[in-house]
């Protein structure tokens, strides 16, 4: 009698297995992504010890100069990088079409030649050679030490690699490029797996920063399988409304800083210029004060950012009145307006209510609760907020304004750009000069407390 085999079927996207097919993976939602594997059980065979590749030595002589940050020339990259290329890093960078990814990294590559003293790579799989020529003369971005090529097949990349021997190899995009060890169609999962593990092995085997450029989904997450953003060392997202000239690289993933720091910066006709200081783009300074708005501070990563948050309530004439967000969490917004009602004495069941962000700034901290309440507040009663004033502090269920991260160096950065007051939770801790704090303990109080700060 045959021995039975048992069968595995594994989610090709992120890896989630599961006893049998199913449409769609129960993990990260994806449809027609499981792929029956072979035997759910494999022998495991001992394994023999062999001679190591170098020496273990204690932590302390381990020489760190040779992994020390190149910086690219553009400090706002740099900021997200934390610091610069580390030799051997491979870093994703994805975004929307049209957003800026090759304008930046052109910028990138021209830096590089022209500082750091090698040769920069860019192989690009989407445009012609000469397309790319064009946009590098109308941005300025010429040097001598780069070197373009236009190549879709990894072998060829590889030997471009071979002949140049750049000290920063570009790829645009990821999704382009193709195995010909591979039987499937370029872009499929298959082939960005494969093209980029033998990416990832040149940049480690070589000590090559190797920056990858990715297409991302409606849903605005990387295109192509979750174990893309595993294999490499820095994932970044590159955001921006086409309607704006304001970009952001965010970080997601980052194992040599910090994986929540943005840089900013401004889409121009010339190319793309770095924002070392974007607070002002953020708030709208008005010449008299307009109700329904209301300022707070937030941090992504250590940097803090002024945030303007927008509110229109007007009354509802259907069934369901609408609740309009834009910029920030929508169940979020939609929590603070149900506390607001319940605790802050704003009959809000029959309006409509609209919020947002200004200058195509998202928000997700918890720290923009309490300003988000007061404007909508202040639309309600139709009285506007100090424009002096700025409000910080995450709104509880029962109404209370609790702690957040940060205060003193948010309103640092407050005081700086000119505001005197801070609507703040108990015990904020140290706080600075030149602006002066009101603790509140719930959102009642808070919403009776602005209206006795000073115009």
């Amino acid at each position: 009698m045959a021995k039975k085999t048992s069968s595995t079927y594994r989610c090709a996207e992120c890896g989630y297995e599961v006893a049998k097919w199913v449409g769609r993976c129960p993990e990260c939602q994806a449809w027609g992504t499981i792929e029956e594997r072979g035997d759910a059980r494999p022998q495991v065979a001992r394994v023999a010890a062999g001679a190591p590749s170098a020496p273990a030595r204690p932590i302390a002589q381990v020489d760190v100069e040779s992994s020390r940050a190149s910086p690219t020339g553009v400090s706002e990259l740099d900021r997200v990088l934390g610091g610069g290329l580390v030799p051997g890093v491979v870093v994703l960078l994805a975004g929307e079409p049209g957003v800026g990814k090759s304008t930046l990294l052109l910028e990138v590559a021209y830096r590089w030649a022209a500082e750091s003293g090698t040769p920069a790579l860019y192989v690009t799989g989407e445009e012609s050679a000469g397309q790319v020529r064009l946009r590098a003369e109308r941005t300025g971005n010429v040097d001598d030490s780069m070197f373009l090529a236009a190549e879709s097949d990894l072998s060829a990349l590889l030997g471009h690699v071979d002949d140049v021997k750049p000290g920063l190899l570009i790829v645009d995009s990821v999704q382009t490029m193709s195995s010909p060890q591979v039987e499937s169609s370029p872009g499929g999962v298959t082939q960005v797996r494969a093209v980029t593990s033998a990416l990832v092995a040149l940049a480690k085997e070589r000590g090559l920063p190797v920056v990858l450029v990715g297409h991302v989904t409606k849903e605005g997450s990387v295109a192509g399988p979750r174990v893309l953003e595993h294999l490499v060392d820095v994932v970044l997202h590159f955001e921006g409304d086409r309607h704006s000239t304001l970009r952001m690289v965010r970080g997601v993933k980052n194992r040599f800083g910090a994986a929540d720091e943005i840089g900013c910066f401004e889409l121009r006709d010339d190319g793309i210029v770095g924002v070392p200081d974007p607070s002002g783009l953020f708030v709208n300074r008005h010449a008299e004060a307009v109700p329904g708005t209301a300022v707070t501070v937030t941090v992504e990563g250590k940097r803090p950012l002024l945030a303007e948050v927008q509110a229109l309530v007007g009354k509802s004439y259907l069934n369901q009145p609408r609740r309009a967000v834009s910029g920030l969490d929508s169940s979020r917004v939609s929590m603070v307006l149900a506390v607001l009602e319940k605790r802050g004495g704003a009959a809000l069941g029959d309006k409509d209510v609209y919020v947002a962000t200004v200058g195509g700034m998202k928000v997700t901290e918890p720290a923009v609760d309490l300003a988000a309440a007061l404007a909508v507040s202040s639309a309600f009663a139709d009285q506007a907020l100090s424009p002096k004033l700025v409000a910080i502090g995450e709104v509880g269920l029962a109404g209370e304004v609790r702690r957040v991260t940060g205060v003193g160096r948010r309103l640092t950065e407050a005081a700086r750009m000119g505001f005197t007051h801070a609507l703040v939770p108990p015990d904020p801790g140290p706080l600075p000069d030149g602006i002066k704090a009101l603790e509140v303990a719930d959102l009642a109080s808070a919403v009776h407390a602005v209206q006795y700060v000073p115009d």
